[in-house]
């Protein structure tokens, strides 16, 4: 029997107006806190409306314009250790994977390589300090997971998390009225990233009852949410909210039950590429699904026929095959159809390191090159 845990975030805030929750948060109790955040932020009308009150509670700002690296982050905790005794972070995944990864850092003496996966030989401690996270995109779910996402594209070729059970942020604060303004794109790429989460802990060979109720109850809320993102009325407004919603449920997934081959690919891609997460996950995903709808793996059209009736009422032959046409069809932004190249080399890098993680069948080289021939355009 596998057995399962959760370990989310002490408190979560949820909904429209909860950003107000950060200035008692921030006296209760005073801490010299510094923030991460990207600058649209900080241009935005959130960050105006609260600056007045904010600001006396801060001891200065972190910019965040890309996903870090372990210079990134060693440069920050050289200018903030010993300054700074908390963390809040608003902004998309890459800012809160930054700050978290600032906050463990910054209370151990080595750098940051040593402590990493893939390539670190140090184990890493819980030593943290509080973080506070406030999500401005519903995608990552980074706000209730354990790992901080570090990429370092120059040298080590690396994309890897630092990782422990303390790292998950104590406070959450999640306010969909922060996604109002987002472009389509970016609606749709981090949307398809918490979908990507969702079905992969669903199919994840370390899934039991309780996981995959959890990542049902995100898949439901995606359902509801991927065609209106975009819309700008009572209706748009609520699947904001429910994508924000599958986002942290898929946060909770991916940390009880695992990913997937579609994350085995695309981090291994993140390390030598800069593109969007969640596109490369969603430009997986199509290819993913011709080959689930093609599996004879038990265990695999069980779960698939599960949630094909749970997710739309009625059962299909072709499980994998209609979610892959519903997804196309309700997607606010065709982000799949911008196919943008991969050389033969970095194709044979890629899949030469990727992985199925925890999938149920274990997918050879071939396949995994497949998957990836399918979703971008090769050159030689």
């Amino acid at each position: 029997m596998l057995i399962s845990q959760t370990i989310a975030n002490r408190q979560t805030f949820f909904g429209r107006g909860s950003l107000q929750q950060l200035l008692p948060l921030l006296q209760q109790p005073a801490l010299p806190t510094l923030l991460f955040c990207g600058a649209s932020f900080l241009k935005g009308p959130h960050y105006a409306a609260m600056s007045a009150q904010l600001e006396p509670l801060l001891i200065g700002q972190q910019i965040v314009t890309h996903e870090a690296s372990p210079d990134d982050i060693d440069r920050w905790v050289a200018r903030w250790r010993g300054k700074a005794e908390r963390v809040v972070a608003v902004g998309g995944g890459s800012v809160l994977d930054a700050a978290k990864a600032f906050a463990a850092v910054s209370q151990h003496p080595l750098k940051t390589l040593r402590y990493l996966e893939k390539v670190g030989d140090t184990p890493i401690s819980g030593a943290t300090l509080p973080l506070i996270a406030i999500p401005t995109t519903a995608g990552t779910g980074s706000e209730v997971t354990q790992n901080a996402v570090v990429t370092d594209q120059a040298e080590v070729k690396v994309k890897a998390s630092l990782r422990h059970a303390s790292f998950v942020p104590q406070v959450a604060i999640l306010d969909a009225s922060l996604l109002d303004a987002t472009p389509d794109k970016i609606l749709a790429c981090c949307a398809i990233d918490a979908f990507t989460h969702l079905f992969e802990a669903w199919l994840s060979a370390k899934g039991n009852f309780f996981t995959r109720q959890t990542a049902l109850n995100g898949m439901r809320h995606f359902v509801a949410a991927w065609p209106a993102l975009n819309r700008q009325d009572r209706q748009g407004d609520e699947a904001r909210e429910a994508m924000l919603l599958a986002s942290w449920l898929g946060g909770l997934s991916l940390s009880m039950a695992g990913l997937g081959v579609i994350h085995g690919i695309a981090g291994e891609l993140g390390a030598i590429k800069e593109e969007h997460h969640g596109e490369v996950c969603g430009r997986l995903l199509f290819p993913f699904l011709r080959l689930l709808d093609n599996s004879t793996h038990p265990e695999q059209q069980a779960l698939m026929a599960e949630l094909q009736l749970a997710l739309f009422g009625a059962p299909h032959p072709s499980p994998a095959g209609q979610l892959s046409q519903w997804l196309q069809e309700q997607a606010i932004f065709p982000f799949w159809q911008r196919k943008t190249a991969l050389s033969a080399a970095e194709i044979d890098w890629i899949v030469a390191r990727a992985n199925s993680k925890n999938s149920l069948v274990s997918y050879d080289k071939a396949q995994l090159r497949w998957m990836l021939e399918q979703a971008w355009r090769r050159t030689a």
